[in-house]
């Protein structure tokens, strides 16, 4: 039998350490399979898709900027994936169907409770971002109580459609731009935030933004847990500012690794190593 396909489509994706730690796993199951990263540039998903041969290929995981894009391509998405509005794994059926799911929920929520100690229910929150990983992200918040979410985008209206479409907690949301003064005057006006999720590619290595973070470190409460789901560098601009200001910090290496475990889990059938996976990811990112 000819070696099988899976692997990971975004853009950039040269930062991803998804191949590392997928491929160790698939290695330590004695799958036969070689996990890749496929550089697709905004817009070009359907094209993409319609190029690949499905004979030999597991699935592929999806990152930024595909997760709502991809959706245009699938025969199934399943009703976690509806709810979110965002697919981050893709798995290739026995017929060649291309079924979609949404692992990055329960990667979230696991890193949050599991690494970062933090319960969400009756929390105040602010979000960074209104794209696919936030989706899941302002899901499970709203799902596990919060008491109140600030969602901050360059685009107002897109927050605003992205709780008008979620929140049926009765929450106490708002949206408001990530403009620094206007975030400033929004948070002052606020309770002081437990919990601050960037769910922006703000920081990440080989973005366009390597060095920004945003938020300024002012804006960082020192009682706070600041998620940074950017995981590579380990330590991020963001993270940096958010220890000045003495609040505590969680990388996004761990939530990365839970949601694999679950695209591990729906590609092969088999169950995920986790150990393997997180040893790998941290040696790739942190050397």
């Amino acid at each position: 039998m000819a070696t099988k396909r899976v692997g990971i489509i975004g853009y950039p994706i040269r930062h991803s350490a998804s191949p590392a730690f997928q491929q160790a796993a698939l290695d330590f199951k004695g799958i036969d399979a070689k996990f890749e990263a496929w550089a697709v540039e905004p817009g070009m998903v359907v094209e993409w898709m319609a190029q690949q041969d499905r004979t030999d290929l597991l699935g592929f995981g999806v990152t930024v900027p595909h997760k709502q894009e991809i959706m245009k391509v699938l025969d199934y998405v399943d009703n976690d994936a509806k709810t979110i509005g965002a697919v981050n794994t893709v798995v290739v059926s026995k017929d060649k169907r291309l079924l979609g799911y949404n692992t990055d929920a329960y990667g979230f929520l696991e890193a949050l409770q599991e690494d970062g100690g933090f319960i969400p229910e009756g929390q105040h929150v602010l979000v960074l971002g209104a794209g696919g990983v936030s989706r899941a992200v302002c899901t499970v918040l709203l799902l596990e109580g919060v008491a109140s979410l600030t969602l901050a985008n360059r685009t107002v209206a897109r927050a605003e459609a992205l709780l008008g479409e979620l929140n049926t907690s009765g929450a106490k949301v708002e949206a408001v731009s990530i403009e620094p003064d206007a975030l400033t005057a929004s948070l002052a006006a606020q309770e002081p935030k437990a919990l601050i999720v960037n769910c922006t590619s703000l920081g990440m290595l080989h973005g366009p933004d390597e060095e920004a973070s945003p938020l300024l470190q002012e804006m960082i409460p020192p009682t706070s847990l600041v998620f940074d789901l950017v995981y590579n560098p380990a330590e991020t601009p963001l993270m940096k500012l958010a220890e000045a200001a003495g609040a505590k910090t969680l990388g996004g290496l761990s939530m990365l690794v839970y949601q694999g475990t679950k695209g591990f889990q729906l590609w092969t059938g088999e169950a995920a190593p986790l150990d393997i996976m997180m040893s790998a990811a941290k040696k790739a990112v942190l050397g």
